[in-house]
């Protein structure tokens, strides 16, 4: 393993993306720490702190751990890059409903351009309307009696918001189009995958804190929980990387057709199926379902918003079974958009593919939403584990949820799935200039 990290730095063009996409990341994560003007920065984590007591977390609890803390401390970069996968999201849903965006879709390379420009529009405005309420709720926050978060509020406060935050969010998107086109791996994942582990040293000290033999009033884990947790770290992500690969393979035959002197088809292929296909999106979806009321509760304090936020506070039964079940209704609803199994065999049976033992056309589509309606629960029930599983680790080991949510959620998919991907790019190149992979039998496998 380490020969083979070796040889990464031996190919020149492979060491020069390595460094790009290090120096961009460099970058993003300085901006996380320069602030937004006008803001009290003190009354403003008291804010949070007070908002995660009393609600247990918001939307904006996610827009943080996506920004990699810049939300908590409202920087240029507060927004992250979610505007971006939001409007992603939205053009993808669309394109299903709307004919023209469909047909745009399959033009191939202008088709996809023409998207992504379309969903660079939509950044700008869902940041501006978003930067637009953070500028509002943090002129009139909620419990926060006595303190003042912005200093000269008013209309030029929220416009210089406005145009700071979307600013910070249409570089953040530039920086993960650079990381794509002269760096290593999805300049978007990455970026997202650098803000989740940027909070690991917040949490190793915290952890290191609860254990401190030196202190024996903050000593809270054993260490025998110690080691129950490493062995669970370790299990989780062995279990996080079979899934993201795990796939169904479908066997399709190609009959063989003579053309003049040509023989056309006969040879045999499969029809990899994801047994997560939905993976993090379900999350952020149920997320945002069960957080919008709480983060209602902290624009207006109104007594159900109040109640409904109390109800969904983490450690919750009734909040950890609506999590899961939105997670597994929400991973059925995301499979159903992006895989279309009608389409799939009719592309199938147009250039003579068949599989065998299903006769082509409706009975092959038949046969594609069977075998994917049954993966896809195995994949949901998995996914919904994973993110109830902080939540479990949390009261089972009494350790602060920072910490247990390296134990799964949102953060351990990503990273994992993220991670499987550069490799898998960086190990193409080594198998290019005829090094060895990083697996002396067969290759990683990518999240795709």
């Amino acid at each position: 393993m380490l020969k083979t990290f070796v040889n990464v730095f031996k190919i020149e063009d492979l060491k020069k993306k390595i460094i790009v996409t290090a120096l961009l990341l460099v970058v993003y994560r300085v901006g996380c720490f320069i602030p937004t003007p006008g803001i009290n920065a003190k009354a403003l984590a008291e804010f949070f702190r007070r908002v995660t007591t009393t609600y247990g977390g918001t939307i904006f609890g996610i827009l943080n751990m996506f920004s990699g803390g810049a939300m908590e401390r409202l920087t240029i970069f507060a927004l992250g890059i979610m505007p971006y996968i939001s409007s992603s999201i939205i053009l993808q849903l669309l394109t299903v409903v709307i004919p023209s965006l469909e047909r745009l879709s399959k033009e191939g390379k202008a088709g996809y351009e023409k998207i992504n420009q379309y969903t660079r529009y939509g950044t700008v405005i869902l940041s501006l309307i978003q930067s637009f309420f953070i500028a509002l709720w943090l002129e009139n926050p909620a419990h926060l009696e006595g303190i003042r978060i912005v200093n000269n509020p008013g209309w030029s406060f929220r416009i210089l918001t406005m145009l700071t935050l979307t600013t910070g969010t249409i570089f953040i998107m530039w920086l993960g189009e650079q990381i794509q086109e002269l760096g290593i791996g999805n300049g978007i994942s990455l970026i997202i995958t650098a803000g989740i582990i940027s909070r690991i040293p917040t949490a190793i000290h915290q952890l290191f804190v609860l254990v401190s033999p030196f202190n024996s009033a903050y000593r809270q884990i054993a260490p025998f929980t110690l080691l129950i947790m490493a062995i669970l770290l370790v299990g989780v992500v062995l279990t996080v990387t079979l899934i993201t690969q795990a796939q169904r393979k479908i066997p399709v035959q190609y009959a063989r057709r003579i053309v003049g002197r040509r023989i056309y088809g006969g040879q045999s292929t499969y029809i990899p199926l994801k047994v997560d296909t939905a993976g993090v999106i379900a999350i952020i979806f149920a997320q945002s379902v069960i957080l919008f009321p709480a983060t209602l509760g902290s624009f207006v304090p109104h007594p159900l918003f109040q109640k409904w936020a109390q109800l969904m506070m983490r450690g919750n039964l009734v909040h950890t079974l609506i999590y899961a079940v939105l997670i597994i209704l929400f991973c059925y609803f995301y499979t159903a958009i992006v895989f279309n199994p009608l389409e799939l065999a009719e592309n199938m049976k147009k250039y003579g593919g068949f599989i065998p033992g299903i006769r082509p056309g409706n009975p092959t589509a038949e046969f594609l939403n069977f075998v994917m309606t049954r993966i896809t629960l195995a994949g949901a029930i998995f996914i919904a584990f994973i993110a109830i599983f902080p939540d479990l680790i949390m009261a089972w080991l009494k350790v602060p949820y920072l910490v247990a949510s390296f134990f799964g959620g949102t953060g351990i998919l990503i990273t994992v799935g993220v991670m499987l991907d550069t490799i898998k790019q960086i190990e193409s190149y080594l198998l290019i200039h005829h090094y060895e992979g990083f697996l002396k039998k067969g290759q990683i496998k990518g999240r795709r």
